[in-house]
């Protein structure tokens, strides 16, 4: 603070203190020499020890009464708070322990100096302010367009915005000119602080993103978990209920026809040309259960084939638009065939569309798949998502892509998956 001038008030606190320091060296020569003296017996003249005892109390308590002075002369002259200055000779002290309230500490030291209804300090984290701390707790930011009586000064470091310092003024109050240096006495130190600070505030921030996507990994991967055990329930169910049904039929017929064949043989040969047809519709229904599962025409000639043989079987007419497709891994186009197929489901069953458009977009390092209806669509945020959706974004997200859905009402949908993958060498 070299070069800094003292205000009326800090010159009256010093007289005040230099008053008061006069009074203690004269209440303690009173009590020990003249009041030893009179215990002693000697009265007359000034004993040499007890003068030394009374010299040696004022060396030792000196510092300490004067610090004591002044602090409450001063609060006595500034109204019961501490002047500006002694605000700034404890700020550096009060924000240098690393603590965690740091903002809290400043809102509070700045409330305090400047005497303001109230103090905020405000951080800029990833390119926002945000408010990180008020003094005194409750007194949140001021209403829109409100800023009667608020102050505020930015504070920067090398010319970088780190924060903003704002104090709101008393009604009918505003801040003396002593207290206008105070809040920029303040604004100018506090560089390094924010800096610290918006770091661990970052810090924080990060943390609980991490952990946000920690927690939607875990509950994507429950859902997965949990989509597996019903497909396999369901698996169970159609082979007890389909294929099941038609072997044991046909394994039953076919016993009879042989207990049939000596007794009566034309019987038995009828039953055995009908068990030819009944073979046939199990095989169809093997077959197309095999399909549901995970289609051969997938892995033996890849994605577009796969899927034009599905739409091919869609009741909502499909038109398919490929791009510069290759082959990729498998995990890719299984990824990239159930979203296709659960996209053009969802359009067909909800959204009343008389068309709809696969598109099939390959890169080097990335696949493109989109589906496009022109049916009612719906509104995104007020639809909770269903297991169609959430299935869709678990099979891309689960092989590394990213899913994007965009509808309104009357507008139709788009279902855009985007899913990295090296393209094999040779396609």
């Amino acid at each position: 603070m070299r070069g800094r001038w003292l205000t009326g008030r800090e010159r009256f606190v010093g007289l005040l203190v230099l008053g008061g320091l006069v009074v203690f060296v004269v209440l303690v020569y009173v009590v020990i020499v003249l009041g030893g003296g009179l215990l002693i017996g000697r009265t007359s003249s000034p004993h040499v020890g007890l003068s030394v005892l009374a010299t040696a109390v004022v060396a030792l308590a000196f510092g300490r009464v004067q610090s004591r002075l002044e602090v409450v002369m001063s609060r006595v002259v500034h109204g019961g708070r501490q002047s500006p200055y002694d605000v700034l000779k404890r700020f550096s002290p009060a924000v240098a322990g690393g603590r965690d309230d740091l903002p809290v500490r400043m809102a509070e030291i700045l409330a305090e100096g400047t005497g303001a209804r109230s103090a905020q300090v405000w951080l800029m984290v990833d390119g926002r302010l945000r408010l990180a701390a008020t003094w005194p707790d409750g007194d949140g930011p001021p209403a829109a367009g409100d800023r009667s009586g608020r102050r505020e000064l930015a504070v920067r470091q090398a010319g970088e915005l780190l924060g903003v310092l704002a104090v709101q003024e008393h009604e009918n109050v505003p801040l003396t000119p002593v207290e206008e240096r105070l809040f920029a006495g303040l604004a100018d130190q506090a560089g390094l602080v924010f800096r610290g600070v918006r770091l661990r505030a970052e810090l924080v921030h990060r943390i609980a993103e991490l952990s946000r996507l920690a927690a939607e990994l875990r509950r994507s991967r429950q859902r997965l978990v949990d989509a597996q055990d019903a497909e396999r329930q369901r698996l169970e169910r159609d082979i007890h209920d389909g294929a099941q049904q038609h072997l044991v039929a046909l394994a039953v017929n076919l016993s009879l026809a042989r207990t049939l064949a000596g007794k009566a043989p034309e019987r038995a040969d009828r039953l055995v040309r009908a068990q030819c047809q009944a073979a046939i519709v199990t095989i169809e229904t093997i077959t197309n259960l095999s399909r549901g599962i995970y289609p051969s025409l997938l892995v033996d000639e890849g994605l577009e084939a796969a899927l034009r043989t599905a739409i091919a079987r869609s009741p909502l007419p499909v038109e398919l638009i490929v791009a510069d497709l290759g082959r990729y891994p498998a995990g890719v186009e299984a990824a990239a065939y159930f979203c296709a197929l659960e996209a053009l489901q969802n359009s067909a069953k909800h959204s009343s569309a008389k068309a709809a458009h696969l598109g099939l977009k390959g890169g080097p390092g990335v696949l493109e798949v989109t589906v496009e209806d022109d049916g009612s669509g719906f509104e995104l945020d007020a639809v909770r998502a269903g297991a169609g959706l959430v299935n869709m974004r678990d099979r891309v997200e689960s092989a590394g892509g990213t899913l994007t859905i965009a509808t309104a009402p009357s507008h139709g949908t788009l279902v855009a998956a985007r899913l990295p993958g090296v393209r094999r060498q040779g396609d």
